[in-house]
C-alpha cells in the first residue's frame, strides 16, 4: 500500500455542523486527540524507539490545556464508536520536556513519521497534517482580509466581516514515467539529493485533463513528445495538500532535451535497472531513487516489475 492512502476513519460529514455534537465528542472519554506541535504528529515512546511505532491518540484531559484558545482543531473522523481528534499544540514552547506530555512521547516530521508508524496511522497523521496547515494558511479572508474563524468541525472557516466561507481545497498534480520499451525516464529536480532521480511532475492548471496536463509537463521539463497516457495510482500528500495522480505515458521517441530550469539532468532508465534500484533499496552506480514513502517509488516499482 502506498503510504498516506487507505485512510480507515469514517470521515461523517453529515456530523461536522452539529456544533454540540462536535463539543461533546472532544470532552467524551471514549474519544482520543493527536496533538500536532508545528505540523508534527505526536508519536508514543522515546524518540530512538524502534520501528513500527505508535501515534499518540490521547485521551480528552491531557494534551488540551497546551493549545491556544483559537487553535484548530479537526474532526477526523470515526473509528467503530470512538471519534477521533486533531488539536494543534504549537503554542507550547517545549511541550515533549515540560507539561503533561512530557515523558510520553515524542513529535516527529511528518515525512520521518511515516517511515516509523503504521500505515493506518500514517493516513490518519496525513489528514490532520493537511488540515491544520490548511487553518495556518487561511487565517484571513482572500475576498476582504478580514479574519476567519474555524467550523464544521475544522473542515470550513467563515469571514467574520462578509461571512464568506472558505473550504479546504486539495491540489491536483500528475506525476508520470514516460515509457519506451523496456526503458522509462527519471529527472533530477535541482533540489534533489545528489543522485537522486524520480518520476516528473507538475500541477494540473485551470481547463486542463489529467492526460493533457501529462503531456504537456513531459514536454516542458524535457521536450518528449508522448501519446497515450495511463492512469495507475493516486496518493493524498500532506505537503501541504495535494492529491498526487500517478500516470504512465507512452513516449514516441527517446529523444529528450533538459529545459534547466526545474531538471537538471533526466535519464532513461532501464527495467534491469529499475529492479535493482527497487529490490536494493539503496543506489546503484550512484543512482537511487525515492523512498517507499513517495509515489515515485511505487509507480518505479510498477514499471520494473511490469
Amino acid at each position: 500500500m502506498i503510504p498516506f492512502t487507505g485512510n480507515p476513519l469514517d470521515r461523517a460529514s453529515y456530523k461536522r455542523s452539529d456544533a454540540q455534537w462536535i463539543a461533546e465528542k472532544f470532552r467524551d472519554p471514549a474519544s482520543f486527540i493527536l496533538p500536532m506541535w508545528r505540523l508534527m504528529p505526536f508519536i508514543l515512546g522515546p524518540e530512538k524507539a524502534a520501528p513500527p511505532l505508535e501515534a499518540g491518540f490521547l485521551r480528552p484531559g491531557l494534551c488540551e490545556s497546551l493549545a491556544a484558545p483559537d487553535a484548530p482543531c479537526i474532526f477526523l473522523g470515526l473509528e467503530k464508536d470512538h471519534a477521533l481528534f486533531a488539536l494543534d499544540i504549537s503554542a507550547a514552547a517545549d511541550p515533549v520536556n515540560e507539561g503533561p506530555l512530557a515523558g510520553l512521547g515524542h513529535f516527529a516530521d511528518m515525512r520521518a513519521a511515516a517511515s516509523l508508524l503504521p500505515l493506518k496511522d500514517v493516513a490518519i497523521c496525513g489528514e490532520a497534517k493537511a488540515l491544520i496547515d490548511w487553518h495556518w494558511r487561511h487565517g484571513f479572508c482572500a475576498r476582504c482580509g478580514h479574519k476567519t474563524t474555524g467550523a464544521d468541525g475544522g473542515y470550513r472557516r467563515i469571514c467574520s466581516q462578509c461571512e464568506t466561507e472558505h473550504f479546504p481545497r486539495t491540489d491536483p498534480v500528475v506525476i508520470m514515467l514516460a515509457t519506451h520499451g523496456d526503458h522509462c525516464l527519471v529527472g533530477r529536480g535541482k533540489q534533489f539529493p545528489r543522485g537522486m532521480f524520480s518520476a516528473l511532475a507538475g500541477f494540473i492548471e485551470p481547463g486542463e485533463t489529467i492526460e493533457e496536463a501529462v503531456r504537456r509537463e513531459l514536454m516542458e521539463e524535457v521536450g518528449l513528445k508522448t501519446g497515450a497516457v495511463t492512469y495507475r495510482a493516486n496518493q493524498p500528500w500532506p505537503f501541504p495538500s495535494s492529491l498526487m495522480i500517478g500516470c504512465f505515458a507512452e513516449a514516441e521517441s527517446r529523444e529528450f532535451h533538459v529545459d534547466e530550469n526545474e531538471i537538471v539532468e533526466a535519464r532513461w532508465l532501464s527495467r534491469d535497472t529499475a529492479r535493482q534500484l527497487i529490490a536494493n533499496g539503496g543506489p546503484v552506480d550512484g543512482l537511487w531513487v525515492p523512498p517507499a514513502i513517495a509515489i515515485a517509488h511505487h509507480l518505479i516499482k510498477m514499471f520494473a516489475e511490469d
